[in-house]
């Protein structure tokens, strides 16, 4: 019996990927599968695979399936575990084979990231999903249960000792890149959201600087008023326009905090639904 085993997670596909998986468990017991019910997104998909190696493994390495992760740095992730560390994240050492386009935004990603952030330093700038996890890191990563998953933040969140390894990436075999610049931002954005309130304190903050303004103009509408230079009642409705805008706003900023934090704490809904797991001996659960 191999000392490692390697578990396909097929995320509800429509094609003949489940079929691939199966065939390959029927030829190597080295070779499982885990099948989802439906498609739930890739973060879920890898949790899913993470928690169901979790239980057979001292170690878990997750890593995409397009072949880009460079598996020579398999081997001093191990040996980094081996050495002691919970987590070893695998970060590209370099971009020059991506467009400038690409380039740009990945690196305007992780900037964004780091600056909405509430820990910027659990943000780990070129680094994706491939990664060595020890079994009592997975039994850390179980207990947060938050449905809106960005694990890329959650993971530093952990805590253990964490190590990294350098790599450069490889060009796609096939297929096409799942993440263009729209589903970039919509990531962005759910990685913000999901771990953040940073957003809200920032629109708090401008409302009250808003509101700050409005004082300012008002001192301004005032000498204009009595010096002649306004028509009447020019001054009171443009101070009434600033003032309430900026109370406004402060005011769903501040209600945005509470609203946000209650966002991130509530939703129970199932993160994802396994319909078919393959192991060693071809089970189907």
């Amino acid at each position: 019996m191999s000392f490692y085993k390697v578990y396909f997670v097929d995320d509800g596909s429509s094609d003949n990927t489940w079929h691939i998986i199966q065939n390959l468990a029927a030829e190597d017991t080295t070779f499982c599968g885990v099948k989802l019910a439906a498609n739930r997104g890739h973060q879920n998909a890898l949790l899913a695979g993470l928690m169901t190696a979790k239980e057979k493994a001292d170690a878990v390495i997750s890593m995409d399936a397009d072949l880009q992760d460079d598996i020579n740095a398999v081997d001093e992730m191990i040996l980094k575990f081996f050495a002691g560390a919970d987590i070893v994240y695998g970060v590209r050492s370099e971009r020059k084979r991506d467009t400038f386009f690409k380039r740009f935004t990945a690196e305007t990603f992780y900037k964004f990231l780091r600056f909405f952030s509430d820990n910027p330093k659990n943000i780990i700038f070129n680094h994706a999903d491939y990664r060595l996890m020890s079994r009592r890191a997975l039994y850390g990563l179980s207990e947060y249960t938050e449905v809106n998953l960005y694990l890329r933040g959650i993971i530093p969140a952990i805590g253990y000792r964490q190590d990294s390894v350098y790599y450069g990436r490889n060009e796609r075999v096939a297929g096409v890149s799942k993440y263009p610049l729209k589903k970039m931002i919509a990531f962005a954005v759910q990685g913000i959201t999901s771990l953040s309130v940073k957003p809200m304190r920032i629109i708090s903050a401008l409302g009250f600087f808003i509101f700050l303004a409005s004082i300012g103009m008002l001192i301004y509408f005032l000498i204009r008023h009595f010096t002649g230079k306004t028509i009447v009642g020019w001054s009171s409705l443009a101070v009434s326009i600033w003032a309430i805008g900026g109370l406004i706003q402060m005011s769903i900023g501040v209600l945005g905090e509470y609203i946000g934090k209650i966002y991130l704490e509530t939703k129970r809904r199932p993160r994802y639904i396994i319909e078919t797991v393959l192991d060693d001996n071809k089970t189907k659960i």
